[in-house]
């Protein structure tokens, strides 16, 4: 699809960012059409390039569709080069430690005096507050607001499996920029806004927060938790594991239909979810005996045919060949800096039936910076009195 069909077409946005929350933000931004400027800093751009280990595909998952401009931005030359792309940008996003573009000059101060229409984005570890001042990682703020408590097991807190609280934070910046824009609609100026990781947390322990408020009891970590739903677990094929949710009245006697429980389907003490709930301790271990005996194939036709919930267990590999992520356009095709392919995930959504594709690859260091520089100077050009 043509960038000029995009619904954020004709959006300049400047990025000013490394790792995973501040680029996931440009990211949504310039899958949806938005020019997204990439500013890396001499001589050999955003270090996130050079990340090995568990940070290896950091780089390349979220950098799509962006344009890369290569500036010394300690020197003067370059913060006035920056400066003079501020002048044609809608939008600034920036994830650096705080403090740290204030030191080059470019902080949402000076930025907005530059040009006051400008959306000043800012992801950090914290918004303002006591905390506002300290440095922070996704796996910090998943130990300090519980989620690393919940996931693992009693006394062994355990980091999610994956950068969800950078991915969801550079996520609810772009719900703060789109909002900033609407406004600046309606008044002619922009702001800042800013999105905190440790409060982005906060927003995923509030399922839990709420249970301790009306219980009055803590709540235990999830590998140990009394689930909301009587059948909600994986259990043991006689060849693999498949997850299974039964989590209403209506699922409860078809399940026992389908796989010939009536015994169970009668049982006046599982009636209702919460009676399930209530006796999980003899009904889970009742099922599993019967599952433990079907092949996975056979279990999840059964449980297929009847229109439940239920989940093989799936290993990240296991999503490159995901017949539905192939058929309904998923999965985009990115070539990687050696030439080799490597698909990546799609933006999750669909707007009147289309998903949002690759238009543009990685770009290399400092691709764009010519071309850029020459059309902010062909701007300046044009907004010169006759």
């Amino acid at each position: 699809m043509a960038a000029e069909a995009l619904p954020l077409a004709g959006l300049r946005v400047l990025e000013f960012t490394h790792m995973v929350a501040g680029p996931t933000a440009g990211l949504i931004l310039a899958d949806l059409g938005a020019d997204v400027i990439k500013i890396e800093p001499q001589p050999s751009g955003d270090k996130t390039r050079q990340l090995t280990g568990a940070g290896i595909g950091f780089f390349a998952i979220m950098n799509r569709n962006k344009r890369s401009v290569l500036l010394d931005l300690k020197s003067h030359e370059g913060r006035e080069q920056v400066l003079d792309i501020v002048g044609t940008a809608d939008v600034v996003i920036e994830n650096f430690r705080p403090g740290a573009m204030d030191k080059l000059g470019l902080g949402a101060e000076a930025v907005l005096s530059a040009n006051p229409r400008l959306v000043y984005a800012s992801v950090k570890g914290f918004l303002s507050g006591p905390y506002e001042h300290r440095a922070a990682l996704d796996e910090v703020v998943q130990m300090m607001a519980g989620l690393a408590y919940m996931t693992g097991p009693p006394g062994q807190p355990l980091r999610a499996g994956s950068s969800v609280i950078d991915i969801m934070s550079g996520m609810f910046a772009v719900i703060a920029i789109q909002a900033a824009l609407r406004e600046r609609e309606i008044t002619g100026r922009g702001q800042r806004v800013s999105a905190g990781l440790f409060e982005t947390c906060a927003m995923l322990m509030a399922q839990h927060m709420m249970q301790t408020s009306m219980t009055g009891q803590p709540v235990p970590p999830m590998s140990v938790r009394q689930p909301a739903w009587g059948v909600y677990d994986v259990f043991q094929c006689a060849d693999g594991q498949l997850f299974l949710g039964v989590v209403t009245d209506t699922q409860w006697r078809a399940f026992c239909t389908g796989f010939g429980l009536a015994a169970l389907g009668a049982d006046p003490r599982l009636t209702t979810n919460n009676d399930r709930r209530q006796h999980r301790d003899w009904l889970i271990p009742a099922i599993a005996k019967v599952v433990s005996a079907m092949t996975r194939a056979a279990f999840e036709a059964k449980v297929a045919s009847l229109g439940l919930p239920y989940a093989p267990i799936a290993r990240p590999e296991d999503l490159f060949t995901d017949p539905h992520l192939l058929k309904s356009g998923g999965l985009l095709t990115m070539t990687l800096p050696d030439g080799r392919a490597a698909p990546t995930p799609a933006l999750p959504f669909e707007m009147g039936g289309r998903r949002f594709a690759l238009r543009q690859g990685l770009p290399k260091p400092g691709e764009h910076t010519e071309a850029i520089l020459a059309e902010v100077r062909a701007a300046r050009g044009r907004r010169r009195p006759p």
